[in-house]
């Protein structure tokens, strides 16, 4: 379960924004589809998705673990959802799933993740952590949790991820994180609304990202015929659209950037 240590240390915990399981699947794709080592037009999404209906990736036992498989070689990585109140996921046991575990799975690296899918398993079958999750409310406990589910899999914990799991647990005692803090990546919601006549608004807490949506010609349009605009900084995915009077509609959607690109700009 290295690769699940891995996102815990980089930030790439998040609280899912609805307990939808198709729109915390496209979201925790869309974060992949963020990473700087994704090849532009790289389509996670589209993959993770299609790879669900042929085959349902719940788990058992309040988890899921989705993933994307690319022709490219990279390392194994993961972004960890946390659901609140639980997705209705259609998992074998009946249970809402609370934990998706979404991997990116280059070429070199499938064998790796059998292997971390396998011990991960074995430890949600035998391990008396697991049954800790539904008593979980915080996404600082849900952190916790992990690590200690990471330390029960005691095979696959060597001195290097002691390390890394004793200098995580040392932050037990800071504030749940808003997903705009990451350290890799700028995740913000916002309302966009878009009508004729009238340049969008950008309803958001971000002055950037509004200055952004509200000069760019063409972002609502994209949206509703493409559900995603990117310019090479900014990637901003619609997750709903609402059609009011007068021919104005309102767009639900989250915007990603990496956070060396805000810095840089």
């Amino acid at each position: 379960m290295d690769s699940i240590l891995d996102a815990l240390q980089e930030g790439r915990l998040f609280e899912l924004p609805e307990n939808d399981k198709n729109h915390a699947l496209q979201f925790l794709a869309h974060i992949i589809e963020a990473f700087p080592q994704i090849p532009t037009g790289t389509d996670i999404v589209g993959n993770v998705m299609a790879r669900e209906k042929s085959m349902n990736t719940a788990l058992g036992k309040g988890w899921a673990c989705p993933h994307a498989r690319v022709d490219f070689e990279e390392d194994l990585m993961c972004v960890v959802g946390w659901s609140p109140s639980g997705i209705d996921y259609g998992a074998p046991d009946g249970q809402p799933v609370s934990i998706i575990t979404m991997y990116l799975v280059p070429s070199n690296q499938r064998n790796h993740y059998l292997r971390e899918i396998s011990i991960m398993a074995k430890v949600l079958k035998s391990s008396p952590e697991i049954d800790k999750l539904s008593s979980i409310k915080e996404l600082n406990d849900v952190r916790n949790y992990l690590l200690d589910l990471i330390s029960a899999s005691k095979e696959t914990v060597g001195p290097d991820a002691r390390a890394r799991m004793i200098r995580l647990q040392s932050k037990a005692a800071l504030a749940t994180q808003p997903v705009a803090d990451l350290s890799n990546l700028i995740v913000e919601p916002v309302s966009i609304i878009a009508g004729t006549g009238f340049k969008p608004l950008a309803l958001t807490q971000n002055l950037e990202l509004m200055n952004f949506v509200e000069s760019t010609a063409g972002l609502a349009e994209r949206l509703d015929s493409d559900g995603t605009y990117q310019n090479g900084i900014w990637r901003i995915v619609r997750r709903s659209a609402t059609a009011y009077q007068g021919g104005r509609t309102v767009f639900d959607c989250i915007a990603i950037m990496p956070a060396k690109a805000s810095q840089k700009a």
